[in-house]
């Protein structure tokens, strides 16, 4: 099969080449998934995981990508809830080859159905973004109707996801991000929006809820908007700042069929769209990592 795999820690995405490799091991509870569409982040390059396995083992050539959306090719010995030839979609291992290949070995309770009417390119931009907005908000965070939360980021990836899904939860919806962003933000069902390049991030008010995907200062500075009894929650590394009355909760997203399976439900029902900004093919995967953009960039494979 062809995949982009990566060898030198050094070379970082200059190092990205489109390689032949071996077809995949289907290991026991593994589901091997025929690629159609791949989803990637940037910065996977600088993670352990994507050099070395569980135990430490160097582990290159390493396939990066862990979102996944294709049809099961092949069942592991004691694969049961799957069949050969089901779409689904799902969350790779972070110490596992990804998905930026033809075929990849998937533990099958990180893949979910997915529905005949749902466009692979599509499914492929929701497992990170989905399940990190869905855990933050409800899992971490405890969102619920009639309570006030503030995204920081919330024309990302992650960040628009959290506010459609906070949107229909019936909470206010308060996003910050840059002035550009104002009108994606509004138009995903934020009430208010912040440019935090021209007000400060005490702007927003005060949030049963802060969900941050930023770091640094706005995420020092985001503890002082946590209401009493609220809950700062962030992917972007662990606060240095508690809120006073409050709680502050730093997560890593973990694989979730329930949850994949009732978030491939609300794109079906038109009710959550991940923002899909570029589609390219498999052989220029590697050029994809360069740059910043809005939205997500996702690689069609077959």
């Amino acid at each position: 099969m062809m995949a982009i795999t990566v060898r030198d820690r050094d070379a970082g995405i200059a190092g990205l080449t489109l390689t032949e490799l071996p077809y995949p091991h289907a290991a026991e509870n593994d589901v091997i998934v025929r690629v159609h569409a791949a989803g990637f982040t940037r910065g996977e390059l600088d993670w352990p995981g994507t050099w070395t396995d569980r135990a430490g083992r160097d582990r290159t050539p390493s396939v990066p990508g862990h979102e996944v959306s294709g049809v099961v090719a092949e069942l592991g010995y004691g694969t049961t809830g799957l069949t050969v030839g089901q779409r689904v979609y799902g969350l790779t291992d972070w110490c596992r080859d990804g998905t930026l290949a033809e075929y990849v070995a998937v533990e099958a309770r990180n893949l979910a159905p997915l529905a005949d009417d749902v466009d692979h390119t599509v499914a492929a931009a929701l497992p990170v973004s989905g399940l990190t907005a869905w855990q933050g908000l409800f899992v971490h965070a405890g969102l619920c109707a009639g309570q006030t939360v503030v995204i920081h980021g919330a024309a990302g990836s992650v960040g628009s996801v959290a506010v459609q899904l906070a949107h229909a939860a019936g909470a206010r919806v308060i996003g910050t991000g840059r002035a550009a962003d104002r009108d994606t933000v509004i138009g995903f069902g934020a009430t208010k929006f912040v440019d935090l390049e021209a007000d400060p991030v005490e702007s927003t008010g005060t949030a049963d809820v802060v969900f941050d995907v930023i770091g640094g200062d706005i995420l020092a500075r985001s503890a002082a908007l946590v209401r009493p009894g609220g809950t700062l929650v962030t992917i972007a590394g662990p606060p240095t700042v508690q809120p006073t009355r409050g709680r502050a909760v730093f997560f890593v997203v973990e694989p979730d069929r329930g949850q994949l399976a009732h978030l491939a439900e609300r794109v079906r029902d038109g009710q959550l769209t991940p923002l899909v900004t570029t589609v390219r093919p498999l052989a220029e995967a590697a050029d994809a990592f360069t740059g910043h953009q809005r939205g997500r960039t996702i690689v069609e494979v077959s």
